[in-house]
């Protein structure tokens, strides 16, 4: 079976209970776009799976991959991944919105993690203090932070057990060594609860589209040890570098640049040693509590820490 031909037929199958669609039309579509356009698989995938979304005016989250994994929490380091999780709910939240069901804080023993259940899934209220078994949920992140979405598809059976939930708070110590792509004046998907970062004017589930303004940074700091990823969302970023987006935004416009923005940054940050806390989510950590230093960090207490870790 072809690559293209295993592509369509996966497509097929999540809307064949939605739609009456062959998958020869579906392989059609995706050979269009492969071989005439030269549009990598992966893009094209996506927009035939958007195409047939429209169509049957679902969102995305109304259809599964058909494969979710069992993982534990500290495993979700992508979004977009059908997955399996067995956790407690630590705490509810109110909704912001009338789309969302609940929305709260998972855990197991590897950390914790975001959920949020929608009102059209007509599934089962979760309770504080359960525990359940969520098969066919989809991860999602914003700012460094995965979260995972329980829809229509998802299917929740409560376990009669205690799980004990385990600390994902990290805190290093040392040089900020590098500032990654996606750092400075960046633009945000303005879809209702899309939160993914625009690449070139265009969002990989919603398309072209203006896009909202937000402010963040990807850093490489080393502890003399390790190299770890740590993100700043805008208020980290703003309280770390005394740059609001209202000013970000300005000098972009003054310049006609953004990446004047990310420039500014970089000069005033990297080469400078801090102590950052914050959780650990996937690869990242998240700058909650930001210290600058005089100098080095001490290299002998750094070598006591990372061998406790």
């Amino acid at each position: 079976m072809s690559d293209v031909r295993q592509h369509a037929d996966d497509i097929h199958e999540q809307f064949s209970d939605h739609l009456d669609v062959d998958v020869e039309d579906v392989e059609e579509r995706l050979t269009t776009l492969v071989d005439e356009y030269k549009v990598p698989m992966d893009e094209a995938r996506r927009s035939v799976t958007n195409h047939y979304l429209e169509e049957a005016g679902l969102e995305r989250e109304d259809i599964s991959s058909g494969d979710s994994e069992a993982v534990t929490i500290e495993d979700v380091d992508e979004p977009e991944e059908w997955i399996d999780l067995t956790a407690k709910v630590i705490e509810l939240w109110d909704p912001r919105s009338d789309s969302v069901a609940q929305v709260g804080l998972l855990g197991d023993p590897t950390g914790t993690i975001k959920f949020t259940k929608w009102a059209k899934s007509e599934l089962p209220a979760l309770e504080e203090g359960g525990v359940y078994e969520l098969r066919n949920v989809v991860t999602d992140e914003y700012q460094g932070r995965y979260s995972v979405k329980l829809n229509s598809t998802t299917v929740i059976e409560e376990l009669d057990e205690d799980l004990e939930v385990g600390n994902d708070t990290s805190e290093i110590e040392g040089a900020l060594v590098d500032m990654q792509s996606g750092s400075g004046l960046i633009k945000r998907c303005p879809e209702e609860d899309c939160t993914r970062v625009l690449q070139n004017g265009r969002c990989n589930e919603h398309g072209e589209g203006d896009g909202e303004f937000d402010l963040r940074i990807k850093a490489v700091v080393d502890d003399g040890i390790d190299a770890h990823e740590v993100i700043f969302d805008k208020d980290a970023t703003e309280d770390l570098t005394g740059l609001s987006l209202e000013e970000a935004k300005d000098m972009a416009m003054d310049a006609l640049d953004t990446t004047v923005v990310a420039d500014e940054i970089r000069a005033d940050i990297v080469g400078t040693y801090y102590r950052i806390e914050g959780p650990t989510f996937g690869r990242y950590v998240l700058a909650d509590d930001v210290e600058e230093l005089d100098g080095p960090a001490d290299a002998e207490e750094l070598l006591i820490k990372a061998r406790s870790m």
